[in-house]
């Protein structure tokens, strides 16, 4: 009958969504067609809940993995001794011949439950087959073969008689006994009742409360005090951290002013580290020039130095390295350079020759003079072995817009340059070619130049020059320190590992 299954530890396979449900069966309903388990573990893991029931229509593979006998005294062994390792252990039963659910994986010709054979404790006793069960020999077989090939079945029965079998009675053998007892290796290992699982999760918050950190760290200090050892740190105690660019050695504060000139300045700037760069006149400037070329500092030189400086700027502006380099051949620069017949034409024929140098077209605009300066003629001889393009006529200058104009037409004295026609021809394509403009050396604000440049290079010191002359650089034109202190300036370098350096407006 269906009370032959209770008690019995089985295996219920429901498929891959609900998975695979252990435990003893607690109850059988016939009508209803279910099973209850009592104790569940789901998937190798104890279940929350006492008992579980099971339809037939959910189970697609039933596996008996111990069956009681009359004569136990504990209900067969807990579900933590039986192995569901060995394929092919446990009973497994089909569909009944009364057309009930399918509820296992093999059909047999079993129509109940009370087929099953039981058995008992008694030493040598046989397990026997009712002839009433309408159970055929040859599933009795099948049953008996797995069924003795479970460790759960070979931990009660230790060992089997070797003597003859009746078609339906099986008796179990003899095995070596010592002192009339026997201890299995797997109830050593898997003996323990699953009773004693704790239900509850281990409190790590409980047990972490119970250390008092900051009794331990105290009495630490307190031994490392009276022991004289050096003290490692308290939680307390944060030492200090430094960032990459910090310096950790101490050192004196930084001044930020290390640049004094004789007389007030009408403007100031800075860099961008934060140092005061002040403004001078341009008598002041004219004057530093001048004890500069005293002392070896030639005009020459101060030539060569001022277009490296500014060639040097011009190729940052036109692109640098992204622009400037042998697989860019097609994207070659172009640049108008417009001077004067002054010093300062002289220093933009001078960097016009370092750009030429450098891969950059160059078209020189120079009016033509019945004489020029000395320094003028030199630069020319220079720039006429480069292949740059010199010109004395507006027309001859480019009608689309070039990269960079470099405006040198303006000088600080002769402002009578300004009239001539040349000079406002020049200014009306310059302010119509649309391209930004560097002023080399720009006049002071006193005499507004006529073109707006975007960019403006001061030499050595910056002058006090005007909005028009866009965002104001510096470059370090190679005066030595003690010509500025016999001047009367007070002057520390700002320039650091550059040359050429930017300004801000205070």
């Amino acid at each position: 009958m269906a009370t032959d299954w209770l008690g019995s530890i089985v295996s219920i396979n429901c498929g891959e969504s609900l998975g695979v449900y252990q435990g003893r069966v607690s109850a059988v309903d016939q009508v209803s067609q279910t099973i209850s388990l009592t104790r569940p573990f789901h998937n190798g893991v104890k279940c929350l809940v006492p008992e579980v029931t099971f339809r037939a229509g959910d189970i697609t593979e039933l596996k008996i993995l111990e069956i009681p006998g009359p004569g136990d005294s504990r209900q067969c062994g807990d579900l933590q001794q039986a192995d569901t390792g060995i394929p092919g252990v446990g009973c497994q039963v089909g569909p009944s011949q009364n057309g009930t659910g399918k509820m296992l994986k093999k059909p047999f010709s079993s129509s109940a439950p009370q087929s099953i054979p039981r058995r008992t404790d008694m030493k040598n006793q046989d397990i026997i087959i009712s002839p009433q069960q309408q159970c055929s020999k040859s599933y009795m077989d099948r049953h008996m073969e797995t069924l003795t090939q479970s460790k759960g079945f070979r931990r009660r029965h230790n060992s089997w008689s070797s003597s003859s079998r009746h078609p339906n009675q099986v008796t179990p053998k003899k095995s070596g006994l010592k002192n009339g007892q026997m201890k299995s290796k797997d109830d050593e290992c898997f003996g323990d009742d699953i009773d004693e699982i704790p239900d509850t999760d281990f409190d790590f918050e409980g047990n972490l409360a119970l250390f008092d950190k900051a009794a331990v760290f105290e009495e630490i200090e307190t031994y490392e005090r009276r022991s004289g050892t050096r003290s490692r740190g308290t939680p307390n105690e944060k030492p200090a951290r430094y960032r990459h660019d910090e310096n950790i050695l101490e050192s004196e504060p930084i001044v930020y002013r290390r640049i004094v000139v004789p007389q007030n300045a009408n403007k100031e700037f800075c860099t961008d580290s934060g140092l005061v760069v002040p403004s001078v006149s341009y008598e002041l400037h004219k004057k530093l020039l001048s004890v500069a070329e005293k002392h070896g500092l030639t005009l020459e030189r101060r030539l060569e130095m001022t277009g490296v400086c500014a060639s040097q700027m011009a190729l940052s502006l036109l692109g640098g390295p992204n622009r400037l380099n042998p697989k860019n051949v097609h994207q070659r620069p172009t640049v108008a350079l417009l001077c004067g017949p002054h010093v300062k034409g002289a220093q933009g024929i001078s960097c016009g020759r370092h750009l030429s140098n450098h891969d950059v077209h160059v078209i020189l605009f120079l009016p033509n003079f019945v004489k020029m300066l000395e320094s003028i003629t030199n630069e020319l001889n220079l720039f006429s072995k480069t292949q740059g393009q010199q010109v004395s006529s507006v027309k001859d200058l480019p009608d689309t817009p070039v990269d960079l104009v470099i405006n040198c037409l303006d000088c600080h004295e002769n402002a009578f340059l300004r009239d001539q026609p040349w000079y406002k021809a020049v200014v009306d394509w310059a302010n119509q070619n649309r391209a930004p403009v560097l002023s080399i050396d720009p006049p002071i604000s006193e005499m507004e130049q006529g073109i707006d440049a975007k960019w403006s290079l001061a030499l050595g010191l910056p002058l006090p020059l005007g909005e028009r002359a866009g965002r104001v650089y510096l470059c370090d034109i190679g005066i030595p320190q003690k010509v500025f202190q016999e001047v009367g300036i007070n002057y520390h370098s700002p320039f650091g590992c550059k040359f050429v350096i930017p300004l801000h407006s205070t």
